[in-house]
């Protein structure tokens, strides 16, 4: 008898549709009838689909398989609303995703959706088991250097990772041991002194962090976008890119290995004193090089600026 009127239910327009009473999502033309479900139902409905296609299973073909993950710009009954997961194979601990945010299980270290980058605070290597390893801290860099490079660290990484690391310790302690200081003999050594908001990058630059560091790609030159708010100095020689700044937007040419090792460390949205030559960069640029200073901007320096200004007459 419950059979018979699971059967005879009809749908909206008085005919009997299995799939619109299994409720299959379109995914199954097949479905059973269980009893010990149509029970705890409350005598609702013991429909079970049958066969579900399309990469989903479940009850209702409302999962997706092992394997796959939900489609969120789709509707449920879209045949394309599985989607394989798309894991990486060195970052990724599996190649099974979260079936709703198809999120991939990460190694140490590793993010993004598929885990295909190295997390905040970390830098690639050619390691298949450790593909990201924590940044070294100041103080490591400088006493691995003084070791010679021996130890632990980043050089105990096989697979040629040592030479990389090596490399990019060697410029970016470098960096960080010499910090650039503000003072009115640099003042007087640039060509150029102004305060510019980060407005924008081309996505080159937005996606370095997430490769490994290239020996043979250093030299890469990428761009910011910058709003020129204050200018502090220029040079007067006629024709040159300086001579020629006013407010508004310009572009910033940064290299490519001063991204990677965060020096310096450039943010959207973020105020920046910057201090550089003209012959660093290509005419109507403005570029970072080896003695550009780049530092966050800080309200108390207005004073600072104004009195290397007054000052800078003195500049031989």
């Amino acid at each position: 008898m419950k059979w018979r009127q699971f059967k005879d239910d009809k749908d909206v327009n008085g005919a009997t549709s299995w799939t619109s009473l299994c409720q299959c999502n379109g995914h199954a033309r097949r479905c059973r009838f269980n009893l010990e479900l149509y029970k705890l139902s409350g005598r609702v409905s013991g429909g079970v689909c049958y066969n579900c296609q399309h990469d989903t299973t479940g009850r209702y073909c409302h999962y997706c398989r092992e394997g796959y993950y939900r489609d969120a710009t789709k509707p449920p009954n879209h045949r394309k609303v599985c989607k394989r997961c798309d894991c990486h194979p060195v970052g990724s601990t599996g190649k099974t995703c979260n079936h709703l945010s198809g999120q991939c299980p990460c190694k140490e270290g590793v993010t993004g959706l598929t885990c295909n980058r190295c997390a905040r605070g970390y830098q690639q290597t050619r390691s298949h088991v450790a593909p990201c390893i924590k940044v070294p801290t100041n103080a490591n860099m400088i006493q691995a250097e003084s070791a010679g490079g021996g130890g632990g660290g980043t050089g105990d990484y096989k697979d040629g990772a040592g030479s990389q690391a090596e490399e990019m310790k060697k410029y970016c302690g470098k960096c960080k041991a010499s910090p650039k200081k503000l003072n009115l003999n640099k003042f007087c050594m640039e060509d150029y002194a102004l305060l510019a908001k980060v407005i924008g990058h081309d996505r080159a630059s937005q996606d370095i962090s997430t490769e490994k560091f290239s020996i043979e790609r250093q030299n890469e030159i990428y761009k910011y976008e910058i709003n020129i708010q204050t200018i502090f100095k220029r040079n007067p020689m006629s024709g040159t890119t300086s001579s020629l700044l006013g407010r508004g937007n310009m572009m910033l040419l940064v290299p490519r290995k001063s991204i990677e090792c965060q020096c310096p460390k450039i943010k959207l949205n973020k105020s920046y004193l910057i201090l550089g030559r003209d012959s660093e960069a290509a005419p109507g640029y403005l570029a970072i090089g080896p003695s550009s200073v780049v530092l966050e901007w800080k309200d108390e320096w207005s004073l600072r600026m104004k009195r290397f200004q007054r000052r800078a007459r003195k500049c031989s």
